[in-house]
């Protein structure tokens, strides 16, 4: 394949910006949050936080960052016993001078009565929590393929997962002052405008971008269609995206959710707010890119946890985020 001069000019330059926001955010990371932005601080006994899919990768490190900054984290796996021993990292690796509050549960966010179980154990063990980090995810591509043979359990785990969760959790949500937080764990290929991966029923689009006609209904009968056509064999990457087509809509799924249940929750009484917000961590060396990322799993897991921190004052509800900025759905 030949590159032109002007094409590789421009790699480089989007290279060399990808760099400078690494190094920004980097710096960004490295500042602690000021005494009266730590909202967390103020509750008493510690704000409680679950991460789903914690057991490795970004949600081992995002329950570690979490816990590092004072909090009870719950770290949720589908294979306990990694869970436990996930917990036990966070624990063994923890600076002398940090005191750290870990534990795990057993939950697969594919299995209703699973989630309703755990729903169960964190109001009778903690009352409730403050922050949920909905990270549970599958992915069965990897490299160049682009196989949507596990369509079906990519979009029940990824997003009826993360529905499921939202919906077990929000009436668990702690009424505070600070108000509540969910962050979704997505990513940048689930944007229905995107430059490489858009939609490409411009009708659908349009309705998915428009916060008017945005509704549950529309997601789920969108979610409907592409798996009768995997099933019939007649979908195309001229209507879906055609990079990691499974995932890709899940995660889309996922981003429109977001925006759907922000504007549901928007109002809320003061003392119950609930803020919703999704972010892409990024290309990320973990189990599910065939460590084949560009990032660390420390530096993916940074915008989740910065989000689940952030001050309520101004709210930020119904965002999309990379690298602390927002980006467009």
């Amino acid at each position: 394949m030949v590159i032109s001069v002007d094409g590789s000019k421009r790699k480089e330059a989007a290279r060399e910006r990808r760099e400078q926001r690494r190094r920004e955010v980097t710096l960004l990371w490295a500042l602690p949050y000021e005494p009266h932005q730590r909202w967390l601080d103020r509750l008493a006994p510690r704000a409680v936080a679950v991460v789903t899919g914690a057991n490795r990768g970004i949600g081992i490190e995002a329950a570690r960052q979490l816990a590092y900054h004072g909090l009870h984290v719950v770290l949720a796996s589908r294979d306990a016993a990694k869970g436990q021993e996930a917990a036990g990292r966070i624990l063994a690796e923890a600076p002398d001078e940090a005191s750290v509050s870990v534990e795990s549960w057993q939950l697969d966010v594919a299995d209703a009565a699973s989630v309703q179980a755990f729903a169960a154990w964190a109001v009778e063990t903690h009352g409730g929590i403050h922050v949920l980090v909905n990270n549970a995810g599958v992915n069965f591509n990897k490299g160049a393929d682009n196989s949507v043979e596990f369509a079906e359990q990519v979009l029940k785990t990824n997003y009826c997962g993360t529905k499921r969760m939202i919906d077990a959790m929000i009436p668990l949500m702690k009424h505070s002052p600070y108000g509540a937080r969910i962050v979704n764990v997505s990513s940048r290929l689930g944007r229905a405008d995107g430059r490489r991966n858009r939609i490409g029923i411009a009708s659908l689009r349009d309705q998915l971008l428009n916060d008017d006609r945005l509704s549950e209904q529309l997601i789920d009968e969108m979610i409907t269609k592409f798996l009768e056509q995997v099933k019939q064999g007649t979908w195309s990457s001229n209507e879906w995206p055609k990079i990691y087509t499974d995932y890709s809509i899940s995660k889309l799924a996922v981003n429109v959710y977001t925006r759907l249940m922000a504007r549901r929750l928007s109002d809320r009484p003061e003392g119950q707010k609930i803020y919703i917000n999704c972010f892409c961590p990024g290309w990320v060396k973990t189990a599910m890119t065939g460590w084949e990322g560009n990032i660390s799993a420390e530096e993916g897991a940074d915008t989740g946890v910065w989000l689940a921190l952030l001050p309520q004052e101004p709210p930020t509800n119904g965002k999309f985020f990379a690298e602390r900025c927002e980006i467009s759905f």
